[in-house]
């Protein structure tokens, strides 16, 4: 039997074992994932994928890696983005990626794997991808060897699978004008990994081997197109993302040291708003960010960052205020909404609390927040069958089987058989029975 004739075997084995916590965390950011999309969006155009058609996600773990489980989403650690040093590697990490959706590396492999068009289906690739990261809760033993070792098998690329990724990448960023010694910069960053014990080596490595002769093709394919400058609305959206993401992750003490090195005058201030937001100085913190908004005026992620210090402050008020704004520069951002309707649960107003998570929760069913809100939205306006199918779809994302499908079960005995609410219930019940 061939290796690819085996995997959904092996898939199919892997999910029946899963723990309920195993999931990857998602980091969900609007202005962070905004910033990607952008650095994304001509790399994906180029691959033919559409420049909205596969999401950017950032999984919170700061090893180096980056993978696609379908065709729908490309996911980043933390700690690779964090890591790299420039828009360009960015997207030649991208454009690899989205080579492996574009030749079909993925879609073959998961067949028989639910697509991650909701959060059940999500929470189960995620937990998928915890499990090749190496998560110590995805340990347990099957027949065909640990949960682990079977997924990062899943998730491993072939050397031929690679050498095709490399090639398309680099004709993928030629094509969007892009700098494709990024490519070659990022297989510089882990030369020296294969040497390295089996555990001490990235998740990265592990599932893209790395070879001479596929730094050495690379080396070969960008010598002809060299000198190509980088892209400074690429690189601001790049240092936007990542000093953001080095702002939260990082201790503040190390931001407001590195302040000079953000790239622009907004970003070291949105930069420093964070810093002194995590150090509880409310005063400093506001000055920052509206000194970002000066210079930004009306940034409807900017406003979402105030109307987040806003709240985690305690000046429910003012963040609903700030949060209105932030949405009426961008109503179809759903984190944003997000924001807006945690701000109404904390100023005790569920009606518009529930108004502003619907919406939410209809563009984007993948951060967990909305769905925890979202419940409390619906349980405090006398919806507790609506609160049940949500938190079941929380736990779901959250690789929690057990309790999604108690929740489930409580949602399908109170709501009218087959109306689109106990169909996403069903959803959830379906995909938890699998995880069994």
């Amino acid at each position: 039997m061939s290796l690819l004739r085996l995997l959904p075997l092996v898939v199919l084995l892997v999910l029946s074992t899963l723990p309920a916590r195993a999931a990857a965390v998602l980091l969900r950011d609007a202005d962070m994932e905004r910033a990607l999309q952008q650095i994304a969006a001509p790399i994906l155009s180029a691959a033919g994928l559409g420049s909205s058609g596969v999401k950017i996600m950032v999984i919170d773990n700061g090893s180096l890696n980056a993978f696609v489980t379908d065709p729908r989403h490309i996911f980043l650690h933390s700690g690779l983005i964090m890591r790299l040093g420039s828009a360009r590697e960015l997207q030649a990490v991208i454009a690899h990626e989205a080579a492996h959706i574009a030749n079909g590396h993925i879609t073959r492999r998961m067949s028989n794997v639910r697509n991650a068009s909701t959060a059940a289906g999500l929470g189960m690739l995620l937990s998928v991808a915890a499990a090749a990261a190496g998560s110590t809760d995805a340990a347990a033993g099957i027949a065909i060897g640990s949960n682990s070792a079977a997924m990062r098998r899943l998730f491993s690329h072939t050397r031929a699978e690679e050498a095709a990724a490399d090639a398309a990448s680099v004709r993928y960023m030629l094509r969007a004008g892009a700098d494709p010694v990024g490519a070659k910069e990022v297989l510089d960053l882990f030369r020296g990994q294969e040497a390295l014990s089996l555990g001490r080596q990235d998740p990265y490595m592990r599932t893209h081997p790395l070879t001479r002769d596929r730094l050495r093709a690379v080396e070969g394919m960008i010598a002809g197109h060299t000198g190509i400058p980088e892209d400074a609305t690429a690189n601001y959206w790049f240092q936007r993302a990542s000093g953001k993401l080095s702002a939260f992750k990082r201790a503040p003490d190390w931001t407001l040291r590195r302040l000079d090195a953000s790239g622009s005058r907004d970003i070291a201030l949105m930069r420093e708003a964070v810093a002194w937001h995590r150090q509880s100085n409310l005063s400093k913190a506001l000055r920052a960010i509206d000194g970002a908004l000066a210079i930004r005026p009306g940034d409807a992620y900017f406003l979402d960052l105030k109307g987040q210090i806003l709240l985690e402050s305690r000046q429910f008020g003012a963040a609903v205020q700030v949060y209105q704004a932030a949405a009426a520069r961008a109503p179809r951002e759903p984190l944003i909404l997000g924001g807006l309707g945690r701000a109404h649960l904390a100023a005790g107003n569920p009606k518009g609390a529930l108004q502003a998570l619907e919406q939410a929760r209809a563009r984007d069913f993948r951060d967990a927040r909305i769905l925890r809100d979202l419940a409390v939205a619906y349980a405090q306006t006398g919806q507790l069958a609506m609160a049940s199918v949500v938190t079941a779809e929380r736990y779901a994302l959250m690789g929690r089987m057990k309790d999604a499908e108690l929740h489930a079960k409580r949602a399908l005995g109170a709501l009218p058989r087959g109306s689109s609410a106990w169909q996403r219930a069903d959803d959830v019940l379906i995909a938890a029975k699998r995880a069994k």
